[in-house]
């Protein structure tokens, strides 16, 4: 079931009100059929993939907490080899298999291990991410095993983070759903702000750029230079207010309902640094990353120094590229951005002595550009289709081939997309010198906050794309 969908509409109509007609020791019974419901609009049967990883997960949990020493290390072992496993079936088989044909070729040898046709379940990555946060939390003493099995069957399945996060920690998560979530003002208003906005980042911003983006990247090399820039520039764009809008919208839709989940996107196009950057970008997945797998590599081979903080980083980022698809354009992408992180780590002397020489909001504003043009380089390898068009887009864009800015039958298409990007800049400008809150949705005046609402739901409804596109990150 799609957020941008008028089925999703229907559900949450239905859900939300007998949320809070239910006696509160009820409700969590609602929010699990209502999830597993969500959940299996989708494929049906692959809800038994989650039925498994639930139960492997929940006894681990216990016999986790109950054991010492080796045993202990053994049930966690077990938790994430099932996890992993699962996730490598279904996410990374073919690719594994497709480069072990490759290779074997390279030696005159042939795989015998057939192709298979599978369907990768929807938001695999993220239910097993945050599954995995689970028993790790219970093996390092800092989250109590869960008893009530339909508890953590919601912590695994909770509708609104289900598919593409926020990957949520039990410490956060698990202890909200004892507790009682009237129905109050402040937890509706809030709520409605981040449903609306997040619908206009969808709607407005990401499914009217991908018009134009997906006509470019499925066929690079008939674009000229100036026509692949926009592209790139759009794309950018376009996964930021796609991404940041489902996790906008899963936010309000919990915190209607009482549940606070963690912020996902923090402006990120106003990082001066690509560390900074990957702060406010997927905060939810870097955290994980940082957590369970950069601090325990540096922390092994900290007698190393630096070279253990590049080894971590490189490592960290090339598998953070692999999370997010099952190809060599998505470890690239990982690995451009471990390089750019590891570079800034071992200049941070020199870039701290340069900001001083320079004036601050120089500075700054240089430090942005230089960021923002960086990681549009990069998501030319995440959106390429294939290793090919992401050299031919490179080519394409550098060759300075074609007239410059002759848009053909795109005008309408770049201006309407131009006007949603420039409300949505306007909207994070006003948030990031608001500590992140809207100048124009948190307005101290009633009647500056009404006229916002209208406005953003009159531009929805006129320019607005309604065909039902899929989040990007569905895929992950």
């Amino acid at each position: 079931m799609l957020f941008n969908s008028l089925h999703f509409v229907a559900f949450f109509l239905i859900v939300t009100p007998l949320y809070f007609i239910l006696p509160h020791k009820f409700r969590w019974v609602l929010l699990l059929i209502a999830s597993c419901y969500f959940y299996m609009t989708f494929i049906p049967i692959y809800i038994l993939i989650l039925v498994f990883t639930i139960i492997v997960d929940y006894f681990a949990g216990i016999l986790i907490e109950k054991s010492e020493g080796r045993e202990r290390k053994l049930y966690l072992t077990i938790s994430l080899v099932a996890n992993i496993g699962v996730l490598a079936f279904f996410k990374y088989f073919n690719f594994l298999n497709e480069n072990l044909t490759l290779l074997m070729s390279e030696i005159g040898l042939r795989n015998a291990i057939p192709y298979l046709s599978i369907v990768l379940p929807v938001g695999l990555s993220f239910h097993t991410f945050q599954a995995m946060s689970y028993t790790i939390e219970v093996y390092r003493g800092n989250q109590a095993a869960e008893r009530h099995f339909g508890i953590y069957s919601l912590y695994v399945m909770f509708y609104p983070q289900l598919v593409a996060g926020p990957i949520e920690r039990p410490q956060n998560l698990l202890h909200q759903f004892y507790e009682k979530h009237p129905l109050t003002y402040e937890n509706f208003s809030a709520g409605f702000k981040m449903i609306l906005w997040g619908f206009f980042q969808k709607l407005v911003v990401a499914d009217r750029l991908s018009i134009f983006v997906s006509a470019v990247y499925q066929n690079p090399g008939a674009y000229s230079s100036s026509m692949l820039l926009v592209a790139i520039l759009f794309f950018a764009f376009q996964i930021y207010a796609d991404f940041a809008g489902y996790s906008n919208i899963a936010l309000g839709t919990a915190r209607i309902m009482g549940y606070k989940l963690m912020t996902n996107f923090n402006t990120p196009f106003f990082a001066t640094s690509v560390t900074e950057y990957w702060r406010r970008w997927h905060i939810s997945l870097n955290t994980w990353f940082n957590d369970y797998l950069f601090t325990p590599i540096m922390v092994a081979n900290r007698d190393w120094g630096k070279v253990a903080v590049i080894f971590a980083l490189m490592i960290t980022f090339g598998l953070s590229g692999l999370w997010h698809g099952a190809g060599w354009t998505y470890i690239m992408y990982g690995l451009l951005h471990g390089v750019a992180v590891s570079y800034e780590f071992l200049t941070k002397k020199f870039r701290k002595k340069l900001s001083k020489a320079m004036p601050t909001t120089l500075y700054n504003g240089l430090s942005m550009l230089i960021v923002f043009t960086y990681v549009c380089l990069t998501w030319v390898f995440f959106r390429a289709q294939t290793w090919h068009d992401a050299i031919t887009v490179y080519k394409g864009l550098f060759a300075f081939k074609g007239s410059f800015f002759v848009f053909d039958n795109n005008l309408g298409v770049i201006l309407y997309s131009l006007a949603g990007i420039g409300i949505l800049l306007a909207h994070d400008v006003s948030a990031h010198l608001n500590h992140g809150k809207s100048y124009f949705f948190h307005h101290k005046s009633a009647a500056v906050r009404m006229a916002t609402y209208c406005f953003i739901l009159v531009t929805i409804v006129l320019i607005g794309v309604f065909d039902g596109g899929q989040f990007i990150y569905f895929k992950f």
